[in-house]
């Protein structure tokens, strides 16, 4: 029988949200930190998505769904840690100047907020037998 933690996912509900918001995620020398929202508005709808759409499962007490879309939106994070790395690391195709842009922009501590966050969000549903 699973059984929801539910102020582990309260609280991972408001980490995810406030610091895709708040959080600085890129550092551009000239324009300062980016929120997730600034990096790309895509990415931030879309794990906004995923977000509602664990809120909506948690208040309507679909627990495994609930963890099928916690696990979701941690694998969601890893591919929009990877994309945007990949995106800093390669975006004129041209080794020089890329080489000069992934040296000035560089990821910042929001990730790390945000997976803390995503990790709590996944670790609120347990089974019944566990500590």
């Amino acid at each position: 029988m699973k059984v929801l933690l539910k102020p582990f996912a309260l609280i991972g509900f408001v980490v995810v949200f406030l610091s895709s918001i708040f959080c600085p995620f890129l550092n551009i020398p000239l324009k300062k930190d980016w929120n997730l929202y600034q990096v790309d508005t895509t990415l931030f709808l879309i794990t906004m998505g995923i977000l509602g759409l664990n809120v909506l499962l948690f208040f309507m007490r679909k627990l495994r769904a609930f963890q099928i879309s916690s696990i979701a939106l941690l694998a969601w994070l890893a591919l929009a840690l990877a994309a945007v790395y990949f995106q800093i690391n390669n975006y004129f195709g041209m080794k020089l100047i890329d080489g000069l842009i992934s040296k000035a922009v560089t990821l910042s501590w929001g990730w790390i907020v945000i997976f803390v966050g995503a990790v709590l969000i996944s670790l609120s549903v347990r089974t019944k037998g566990e500590g």
